[in-house]
């Protein structure tokens, strides 16, 4: 079985994983202070605080350079949660006409300007 994730660079790990907590219901996995391993319905994810190691938040950089994608039975609820913990919810939650069907999917930004899509499972299906 094969797993893939992300880390995501945030200025301050602890407040970042409190944040996905609350907002997204993420749980630790592990932490170590500035690395911190979480999960959201069993997807792995992790937060560090990069040391000028070529590496830098979107913050810093001035811009987001990737999208995370959520797949979930409701994105309405999953985005709805994230904005009320003060993401700032650009994409609503909608229908999209796609080739495999009506794909449902909207998105925010998280405090730390990682941009995050949040969808129904459709596109993980052949087609």
């Amino acid at each position: 079985m094969t797993v893939i994730s992300v880390m995501l660079a945030v200025p301050d790990a602890p407040a970042a994983s409190a944040w996905y907590q609350r907002a997204l219901g993420a749980t630790e996995l592990w932490n170590l202070g500035s690395v911190i391993g979480l999960e959201i319905g069993g997807a792995p994810f992790f937060l560090a605080q990069p040391e000028a190691n070529r590496w830098a938040s979107p913050a810093e950089v001035g811009t987001t350079t990737a999208r995370v994608e959520v797949f979930v039975d409701d994105p309405d609820s999953f985005a709805d949660c994230a904005a009320a913990a003060g993401a700032e919810y650009h994409d609503p939650v909608r229908d999209h006409e796609m080739p495999w069907g009506t794909h449902r999917q909207g998105g925010f930004f998280d405090p730390y300007g990682h941009l995050w899509l949040v969808g129904d499972r459709s596109p993980l299906r052949r087609w």
